[in-house]
Parts: C-alpha cells; structure tokens; sequence
C-alpha cells in the first residue's frame, strides 16, 4: 500500500498542539479592514482551538490519529 497523503489545504490552515487539540486562525482578517473597529481586528489576530465536533475530521484530513 502507498503512504496515506496529508491534505494541503489542511496542512496550511490548521496545527496541533502538544496536548493533541487542533490550532486554527480566525476568519476575516485579510482585507474590508476600513469598517472593522479596532478591537475586532485585534481579537481576530489571535489563533483558537477547532470545536471538538469538527476535530476528528481534520484530524483525518492531517493523518494524525
């Protein structure tokens, strides 16, 4: 059997952590800047962790058990 290929467009979006929860970044920061308050786009900046109903999907998706 060959290898099991990671998904690339899984492989840009998302990281694991050490204790195994799922990284990501917050939607909406990369243009239409003008409108949104300060603290809005400041509080995008920061990453989250994935909802764990998404989390056994993308984990598949990275080919991590």
């Amino acid at each position: 059997m060959p290898k099991m290929k990671t998904k690339s467009a899984a492989k840009k979006r998302f990281t694991l952590t050490g204790s195994g929860k799922v990284k990501r970044k917050h939607a909406y920061k990369s243009h239409i800047l003008t409108k949104k308050s300060t603290k809005r786009k400041r509080n995008l900046t920061y990453s989250a962790t994935v909802h764990p109903a998404d989390e056994k999907n993308i984990k598949l998706m990275l080919n991590s058990k």
